[in-house]
């Protein structure tokens, strides 16, 4: 017996906006209950003593360690800009 009907394989397709044919139907409704037989095949796998994982591979964090560090002056940031005033970077408006 199949545990989805191609009635639900259309269904689906219509949510999803998508045209298929009566033979598509059948199809995806055959892989899809072979699909659906895998997964209740794992259920039956005993995770008791698996812990839950994000990924199979022992993943780590490969970025360096963040050390704050001094920044520059106010005065070496702005004097190389072609318009500052009082500390600040000048910029030309571009809201009216």
């Amino acid at each position: 017996m199949s545990r989805i009907s191609t009635d639900q394989v259309k269904h689906v397709a219509n949510l999803a906006r998508l045209a298929i044919s009566e033979e598509d139907a059948e199809l995806f409704t055959k892989q899809l209950d072979a699909i659906i037989t895998f997964a209740e095949q794992l259920n039956e796998v005993d995770t008791e003593n698996v812990k839950p994982t994000s990924h199979v591979l022992d993943m780590k964090n490969v970025m360096r360690e963040d050390v704050p560090k001094k920044g520059l002056d106010n005065e070496e940031v702005v004097k190389n800009a072609p318009d500052h005033a009082d500390g600040y970077i000048r910029v030309p408006s571009i809201l009216e």
